[in-house]
């Protein structure tokens, strides 16, 4: 490990910005554990984050509860990378814990795996599948510098997409322990899939 690295705070991120156009609904309002998924990825991340935003577009901050902390995309930065640095230019002296809302099945037990396993001299710490192998950007936890290089990987217009910046870069890879939690929701077909799936266990 580079002792040089200095290990900076984690700030949990509940990515929310999207169109949800496959869903035809907002993923983040969907309810499968008794509250709107946004609300309850917060919940997860609250409890191990230093501190916790909703990432959303302007025309989401009145669903939001009272009084939650949120960064509006600013809308400089392509697909999910918009949410994700339009956060780290808020702060960029730490960590971001970053969650898609379409992650139903995501719990705290994993998210704990994550952070014990977190390598802070690495750029980022990320799940993936046993299965696939490759970095899961929107479940992972991106320290500074990842974001930085970032910053420079959209300015050279080579690509615009999160996981392919992780495969290139130096980073840790974490299975969870189930990765069923990385199961994405985004359609009604994955919906009801991850319904009958709750139902299971």
């Amino acid at each position: 490990m580079n002792k040089c690295t200095p290990e900076v705070d984690v700030f949990g991120l509940v990515l929310c910005g999207g169109k949800s156009t496959r869903m035809g609904e907002d993923k983040g309002a969907i309810v499968y554990h008794d509250l709107p998924q946004r609300e309850y990825l917060f919940s997860l991340l609250s409890h191990i984050c230093n501190r916790t935003y909703y990432s959303v577009r302007e025309d989401q901050v009145a669903g939001l509860p009272d009084g939650a902390d949120f960064i509006t995309d600013n809308d400089r930065y392509k697909g999910p990378y918009n949410g994700l640095l339009s956060a780290y230019v808020t702060n960029p002296d730490v960590a971001w814990l970053v969650l898609a809302c379409d992650l139903p099945l995501m719990n705290l037990q994993a998210l704990k795996q994550l952070m014990s396993e977190r390598d802070h001299s690495m750029l980022a710490t990320s799940f993936t599948t046993e299965d696939g192998g490759l970095p899961e950007p929107l479940a992972a936890i991106w320290e500074p510098a990842g974001l930085q290089q970032s910053l420079e990987h959209l300015a050279r217009g080579t690509s615009t997409c999160p996981r392919k910046f992780l495969i290139n870069a130096r980073i840790k890879l974490v299975v969870p322990d189930d990765d069923s939690v990385l199961i994405n929701a985004n359609s009604r077909e994955d919906y009801e899939k991850v319904l009958l799936k709750m139902e299971d266990h």
